[in-house]
């Protein structure tokens, strides 16, 4: 069963050169070409092709916005990002819009290809030089968490409780110490995670047990 994609591309001549070569493979086909964003917003979702294609800078609106108001509406449809632009927000605004990939222009159409296919079973292809973004991205995030280490068992076993549910009394009941312990605790578990409220530090606590 071949490919079902659909091309959203204001540059004609890439546009059309994407379509040709692609439909020069017997895997995948093109269903659809757009030439502006407000004509794909209108169309894509009647289509629903299993891969689009989408430039990111288009004359009337960004291709991150069109992916946005379309996601929940096609869920089996995957997105890739075909761009000019390496700029870090443009390349995470995409992705936390729904993104699976994220392609340079000046990329071989076999590299395109093959990224289609990718895609397709469930991969997330990149250019090189996004992906070492991405790295870079998650190296520098990576200090903020660290807290979690400083912890002492005790303030491990507070928070595993606040996690929980559990009140300030039922903790200090639980663990047979005072409440001025708990909160004593609780104080230190925000300074050393660098968080401000409960919610915060049970978000971060998830995030380390995953």
């Amino acid at each position: 069963m071949s490919i079902s994609i659909a091309i959203v591309e204001d540059e004609k001549n890439y546009n059309n050169a994407l379509k040709k070569v692609i439909n020069y493979q017997d895997d995948m086909k093109v269903v659809a070409q757009f030439f502006d964003g407000k004509d794909a917003l209108q169309n894509l979702s009647d289509i629903s092709p299993d891969v689009v294609m989408m430039d990111i800078q288009l004359q009337d609106m960004l291709g991150i916005e069109i992916i946005e108001k379309l996601r929940k509406g096609l869920p089996k449809t995957q997105f890739i990002m075909c761009t000019s632009f390496e700029d870090d927000e443009k390349v995470f605004n995409s992705l936390k819009a729904g993104a699976m990939g994220y392609l340079v222009k000046g990329e071989s159409m076999d590299k395109i290809l093959s990224s289609i296919r990718d895609v397709y079973n469930g991969g997330a292809p990149m250019s090189f030089s996004i992906a070492r973004k991405v790295l870079s991205h998650f190296e520098r995030k990576l200090p903020e968490i660290k807290g979690f280490d400083e912890l002492t068992e005790r303030e491990k076993e507070v928070l595993e409780l606040l996690s929980q549910g559990l009140l300030y009394k039922e903790i200090a009941d639980k663990k047979f110490i005072s409440i001025d312990t708990v909160k004593k605790h609780v104080g230190n578990i925000y300074r050393k995670l660098h968080v401000n409220n409960k919610v915060e530090a049970i978000n971060k606590f998830n995030h380390f047990k995953n």
